[in-house]
């Protein structure tokens, strides 16, 4: 997959310094992962949530953060849409951002 918008990661991780490690290896696993539907995404992230709207949710850290990504199997990208704490992300609309 290629991933879109590395520098929102990057700029999230230089501001929570305790998932930098999380947030590389999940990076490091998308860029490698060759998902073409939402089940096999599930078969290696068991926790990540199905939002629709070719949304996925991945949770960070322990559930401690949110990861949103659009993602168009077709094409092989995933788009980050956000990433932020709980509260920030009980403050979106995780199907349309």
């Amino acid at each position: 997959m290629r991933v879109i918008a590395k520098k929102m990661l990057r700029e999230f991780r230089e501001k929570h310094t305790d998932c930098q490690q999380q947030l590389k290896a999940w990076f490091q696993e998308a860029s490698k992962a060759e998902w073409t539907n939402p089940n096999e995404i599930k078969l290696e992230y068991p926790s990540a949530s199905i939002i629709g709207n070719d949304r996925i949710a991945f949770n960070i850290k322990g559930n401690s953060y949110r990861l949103i990504v659009k993602i168009n199997f077709d094409y092989q990208m995933v788009w980050i849409r956000f990433i932020g704490t709980h509260s920030e992300y009980d403050k979106i609309n995780a199907k349309t951002i």
